[in-house]
This record gives structure tokens, sequence and C-alpha cells, in this order.
């Protein structure tokens, strides 16, 4: 059952989609047969609690609904051992009880955000632009760049979703050009401030140390540094390798003498400005064997006063399903930074950080799959060390992430046959927000842009729109973005 202009679509989204790193795998049968399901169930509820299915569906209940429905697919097909998602029965129809499953007052601090501003780039006005393949173009705005723009990044993530702050992360494009430049980011910043009283987002600042002169990379990272404040550092070592120029990367461990020696120098430069948390992209490596997370152990244990990020954890969409850690799994996926922090001799809980955008999204409807990478990344990485991420806009408002990470459990059987955390409350505050808040240094304020959470859950009803996914869907999609400029650089 699709959605008409009167319907917005299920609150818990199931895509396919993806950030544009990854081609997303399709929909299972298990998932088209759960929003089969939930389509009918919403409808059904709405009846029940006497609204329209429109009201009905911005609501928590309709989250619940849908929880509920995927999680009896699941358990149909014999694809629920691993995790479950708590929610009660009655939640479908009873807002309360759905509100105590799906809601809470914890901090949630969203380490990976995005949008493209063009607005603000004259030399990309009346030019073919980033996100014009993407199916979010189509929103409804009178121009489609409007569609990425930071109003809707803003509006997505404190007016559609419970995220208290954000720090909005640099892309994959090269500076010319760039639709999240470092000045885009300090404009966005300035606006949120303006809205919300308080710094509510964070800026990361691109660093790009083997494209180009090192020196002159160098001089920029100051040149940022001094104009705004930068919060911490974003790295692709995979780029410019994965998007249309092979074997241009580099490491940050320097271990590999075939490639640029630039990853100590980089590191030395953010120590020496005072801003020492760096966070790499690793994992979704379109190919590039450069996007390993098996380059950041042996950094964090030659630099132990600067903290290391990485971005998805590792993560591959498209290779085998994420299982158990074993030797002969010890080189896929999120395995490869256990493997490689047990390696170079550094534990849970020191300076390296496993963080979730994307990897949660691509998960989240596999329960097992989501039990075996939460569980590996508590125990191995550290239950401190586990960071909030969602890598929205590309997937919408980020609501229903959060709302089926607070719902989520791993199994009884998981935890004792493969030593996982259980997912207690405490753990996943702290995942959620408090681990977050520790790296970056800043206050967990929970003070939300002067709207309570009830507010905020009636200004998502009234404000409508659709509870949508903004990028790519399938491989032709992915594909049209990494051509419309030959790869991700600009």
């Amino acid at each position: 059952m699709g959605e008409s202009a009167e319907d917005p679509g299920l609150p818990i989204k199931f895509g396919p989609c993806s950030n544009g790193e990854f081609v997303p795998p399709p929909l299972t049968a298990v998932e088209r047969e759960a929003i089969r399901r939930a389509h009918l169930a919403c409808g059904e509820n709405a009846r029940g609690v006497g609204m329209s299915r429109r009201q009905f569906l911005f609501t928590a209940s309709a989250a619940a609904t849908t929880l509920l429905t995927l999680q009896g697919c699941l358990g149909d097909s014999g694809n629920s051992s691993g995790g479950r998602y708590t929610v009660p029965a009655e939640a479908g129809k009873d807002q309360e009880a759905a509100r105590a499953a799906l809601s809470g007052e914890e901090f949630i601090f969203d380490v990976q955000g995005h949008h493209l501003e063009y607005d603000l780039m004259p030399s990309t006005r009346g030019e073919p632009f980033f996100g014009s393949v993407f199916p979010q173009v189509s929103c409804g705005r009178d121009d489609p760049r409007a569609c990425f723009a930071r109003e809707v990044f803003l509006e997505e993530f404190f007016l559609r979703s419970d995220t208290d702050m954000v720090t909005l992360s640099a892309l994959p494009i090269a500076p010319k050009g760039s639709p999240l430049s470092a000045a885009i980011m300090e404009e966005t910043r300035h606006t949120a401030e303006l809205v919300c009283g308080w710094d509510s987002v964070l800026l990361h600042a691109q660093a790009l140390p083997n494209y180009g002169p090192l020196e002159a990379n160098l001089d920029e990272m100051e040149s940022n540094a001094r104009k705004y404040p930068i919060a911490a550092w974003k790295v692709f070592t995979h780029f410019p390798d994965a998007f249309g120029d092979p074997g241009n990367a580099w490491r940050l461990d320097d271990a590999d003498p075939s490639l640029p020696q630039v990853g100590h120098a980089f590191i030395d430069k953010a120590r020496q400005l005072g801003v020492k948390t760096i966070c790499a992209h690793k994992g979704f490596g379109a190919g590039s064997g450069y996007a390993s997370p098996e380059d950041v152990p042996a950094a964090a244990r030659d630099f132990p006063d600067v903290n290391f990020i990485v971005y998805h954890s590792g993560f591959e969409a498209g290779g085998p399903p994420e299982g158990p850690y074993t030797a002969a799994t010890a080189n896929q996926g999120v395995n490869r930074l256990i493997t490689a922090m047990r390696r170079h001799g550094v534990g849970p809980n020191q300076n390296v950080y496993a963080e979730l955008g994307s990897t949660w999204w691509t998960i989240m409807r596999d329960p097992t799959q989501a039990a075996h990478v939460l569980g590996k990344l508590l125990r191995y990485v550290g239950e401190d060390n586990v960071l909030w991420g969602t890598d929205c806009i590309f997937y919408g408002s980020p609501q229903d992430q959060i709302q089926t990470f607070r719902s989520f459990e791993i199994s009884s059987e998981f935890q004792e046959r493969f030593g996982y955390p259980k997912l207690t409350r405490e753990r996943k505050a702290n995942v959620l927000g408090l681990n977050g808040a520790r790296v970056y240094g800043i206050e967990p304020k929970t003070k939300r842009c002067e709207f309570t959470r009830r507010d905020l859950e009636e200004i998502r009803r009234q404000i409508g729109a659709k509870h949508a996914t903004y990028g790519p869907r399938n491989a032709t999609e992915v594909e049209r973005v990494r051509a419309h400029h030959q790869g991700w650089p600009g």
C-alpha cells in the first residue's frame, strides 16, 4: 500500500535509502509484509481512537503500531532471536503507553548531521546541483535546492525529532563549491543559536591532507580554527580514491610507505590547534580498502591525548551480515575495528570511539544483526565509547531512529552466548547523548528550542509534511549521485 498526497507514510521509515555512499539493500520480504500490515493496522487503530488516518500517523501510537507489526513479521519469519522492540500491545491505541515505550527525557546528541546549502555559494547558482539527483527534490518546494537547506535541517532535527544537539559534519566533497563548506556550517550554527537561544549545533571542519600540497592543507586547518568555533575535524582517508582518483588515499597511522605520509602531520596540527577530536569516515567504503578502520587504533596508540571517532563504526552495507566476533570474521565489517584495537593494544573506553550514523539506519529493522553490532561495540569498544549519530538529513527526521533505539533490547540468549551487555535505560542514555557530551566537553542540556516534548509531538503533527527519506533509494540513484560530480568531489 503506497503513499498519497494525504498519506504522510509510516512514522518508522523502511527505505530503501542511503546517504549516497552505498547502495541501499532492497526491502526484504519481511519488510515489505511489515509495511503492508502496518498500513492496515494504522488505519484500523486510527478509526479505533476516532482520528483521521493522517492525524494518527503523526502520533507515538502510530510509531508503536509500526514497530509492533514489524516485530510480529519478524517473529513469523524466525528473525527475532537476537533482539526485539519492547513495545506493549496496548501502545498501538493508547498514547500514554506509546510514549512510555518510545519517548524519553534523556539528552540526545547526534554527532553526525548534514545538509546541502547552495544559496550561500554564488558559484553554484544556476548550475545543476548535487542534490538534484536525490528523490527529495520532489519535496514540494518551489526551488528544489530548498529541500536540503539549513531550515529543513533544523526543522527535521529540532522540531520533528527529540534531538537536543547536533554536530554538523563535513561531506566527502572537495572544498571548492561545496554545499557544506565551513562558512555554510557556521551560518547554520548561528541560525540555530538565534532560534534556540543556545549553541545547539557544533561544527566540524573538513581536512583533506592528501588533496593538494600538505602545507596548504595544514594552513587551511589553522585558518578554519581561527575563524570558526571548530569542535572536531572530519577526514576521509579514502578520498578521492573511491571518488574518481584511484590510489589517491592516506592513512592516519602512516603505515603504508606507498601512500602520502600525511597522517601524523595532520594529527600534530590538530593537537597544535587545540582541537583534538578527529572523526574519520570508516566503513561504507564504496569499494575502497582505504575506508577500513584498521589505521585508527595505531594512531590512537601513538597519540593518546587525541580522541578518534570512527564514523559508521567500520560497518559495510552489502557484505555478509554482521554476526559475532570470531577468528573467521575478524577482518569483516565492524570486526575490523575490534581486530585493530586488539592488535595495537587499545582497550575498551580508551581514546577510540564508534559512531552509529547510517549504520543504525541500515540495521535497525534487522534485530539479530542490530544486536550483534551494538553488542560488539559496547563490549569491545566500550560502553562509554559508542556515540549516537544518524547521518540525517539523508534519512529525513531522525525521530524513527531514536524511537527504534529506545525500544530495542538485546536478547538474554545473545547476552549469555556472546557476552553482550543488557541495553538498560542508562546504557541507552549514554549512547544517545552522554558519551558524546563527554567527548566534546559540553554540558548535556535538554533545554529544547522553547518547546516541551509534548509540544513537539503536537507541532510535528500540525506541520504535517511526510515521514520521508531524502537520500538515493537504489543502485541507479546512487550511481547518479556519484556521476553528478564524477564521484563526490566538487
